[in-house]
């Protein structure tokens, strides 16, 4: 019988202390009390953070929002159609991330960044936080770049930098998104990265606008983040945190990118949906009282980043839909507040024929003029008083049976400004084109030109100058500037052309 000696067995106790690491694993489970609506009540889950994501035995998921004393509130990322009650939940010990990377360019994806356009999975280079916090005041600089949409009536009037946050406002059915859109194809060469994010809308929405960015090329440097109005609250309620962390993704890497949150009132009823059913209080327009931070949490991560930190931008615009142009509504005043100015697009102007539908009078940005290149500078600084004298003097004129000739000729110069700012759409200027345009209507170039034929005369105008005067194309492509030689080019090319014009006429 072999003897075991007690300082052997009390070697072989030490040894097994020593090599003991504290790797019991603690996990967090809880039970489903009750569940419909989106919603799960969960008894248990004691250490459970706001926020963190939460895993149900059919391993489907939710957010741990309302922390109660006796229970938890998750909204759940699915239907919730096969999570039972009784059923366990654990808590993961994660706060919702998502993957992103280079290969997300030219994809289409949900508020969890999964491929929803059947081209396979995405490989991911890292992931980030959907909530991530804002680059404080040191890491910035100011606005001073700009970025152009292409569209006159903005790049002249209200101009856009990169890093601001510009709110694109009005009545359904305005045009809202075709200016979000026509400022994604104006990117095109100029290495802005783009991420469009569809809250709340039809599929088919999408789909036309990812047809017309395919067809143009602009889906190379261009995302898509489609939550439609048929999926999940809490998916709605994430999708702009998504597009956000995927355009951060790039900022940080130094490059320049453009957010469109289209719309933001969709969302903010999505995260009502959501708090009335978590049994939050309601406040003003039963909208829970945070709705505030929901939407200033989101603005404040667009920035212009200092040079240190590689000089990158996230320029943000997102879009709200008012009623019957009510922008003092609860939403439309939380978000005007936030941003840094805002184009107002007006039903009344849209159904007069003038597309984009901007109101001038009331549109504004609050970088101005830092924004603009100096070409742009020289040539559109008295176009927004212009016309907001001749609104008034239109105004005025309707109660007036005779005019002076003073008046009639300012009229007259008003009727073929405005016409000088119709666009089609999808069909954004460059800079160039943009001055040359602007030029000739604010130095009374187009008074021989009736102002039915403005815009084919524009159109032909900017064409010949391509064709016969590239030279001007290249003096602003390169010194940004509208200089002497510049000037004498365009003048030439409008003698030239009107003179063609009205021959042919």
């Amino acid at each position: 019988m072999v003897k075991i000696r007690p300082d052997e067995i009390s070697s072989i106790i030490r040894k097994q202390i020593e090599s003991y690491t504290n790797e019991i694993e603690v996990e967090n489970v809880g039970t489903v009390l009750q569940v419909g609506d989106g919603i799960a009540r969960i008894y248990g889950l004691e250490n459970v953070m706001a926020g963190e994501l939460v895993e149900f035995e059919d391993n489907s998921r939710g957010i741990a929002l309302n922390l109660e004393q006796d229970n938890v509130g998750a909204v759940l990322m699915g239907d919730g159609r096969s999570i039972q009650e009784g059923s366990s939940v654990r808590a993961t010990g994660k706060i919702a991330q998502i993957p992103v990377g280079e290969k997300f360019l030219g994809r289409v994806v949900n508020a969890l960044a999964e491929p929803i356009d059947g081209k396979g999975e995405i490989a991911a280079d890292e992931s980030r936080l959907i909530e991530s916090p804002a680059p404080g005041i040191v890491a910035r600089r100011s606005v001073y770049e700009p970025l152009q949409t292409g569209l006159i009536a903005i790049d002249a009037m209200i101009p856009i930098g990169r890093g601001q946050r510009e709110l694109i406002i009005g009545d359904r059915q305005t045009g809202k998104t075709a200016v979000a859109s026509d400022t994604i194809l104006n990117q095109k060469g100029n290495g802005v990265i783009c991420v469009y994010v569809a809250i709340g809308q039809k599929a088919s929405s999408v789909a036309q606008l990812r047809t017309t960015l395919e067809e143009r090329g602009a889906m190379d440097y261009s995302i898509i983040v489609s939550q439609t109005a048929d999926t999940p609250a809490t998916l709605q309620y994430l999708a702009p945190y998504t597009g956000a962390s995927l355009a951060e993704y790039f900022m940080y890497t130094g490059r320049h990118t453009l957010i469109i949150y289209d719309d933001l009132s969709k969302q903010a009823s999505a995260y009502r949906e959501m708090a009335l059913l978590l049994r939050r209080p309601p406040g003003r327009e039963a909208y829970p009282g945070d709705v505030f931070y929901l939407h200033s949490r989101l603005l404040e991560r667009a920035a212009k980043l200092n040079d240190e930190l590689g000089g990158g931008s996230m320029t943000a615009l997102p879009v709200v839909e008012t009623q019957e142009g009510d922008v003092s509504a609860y939403i439309p005043t939380n978000v005007i507040s936030i941003t840094d100015g805002q184009v107002f697009l007006s039903g009344d102007i849209f159904n007069a024929g003038i597309r984009p539908a901007i109101n001038v009078g009331i549109s504004v940005s609050r970088v101005g003029s830092a924004a603009q290149v100096k070409a742009m500078k020289q040539v559109a600084g008295k176009l927004k008083l212009e016309l907001a004298q001749f609104a008034e003097l239109e105004a005025f004129s309707q109660f007036a049976s005779d005019l002076d000739q003073a008046t009639q000729s300012q009229l007259a110069r008003g009727v073929r400004l405005r016409e000088l700012l119709k666009q089609a759409q999808s069909s954004p200027l460059s800079v160039a084109e943009q001055v040359a345009t602007i030029y000739t209507g604010i130095n009374g170039f187009l008074a021989p030109i009736d102002p039915s034929d403005v815009r084919e005369f524009l159109v032909g105008l900017r064409e010949y100058i391509a064709t016969n005067k590239s030279r001007y194309t290249s003096i602003i492509e390169e010194s940004n500037t509208f200089t002497e030689e510049a000037e004498t080019l365009v003048k030439e090319a409008i003698s030239e052309y009107t003179e063609a014009f009205l021959a042919s006429r």
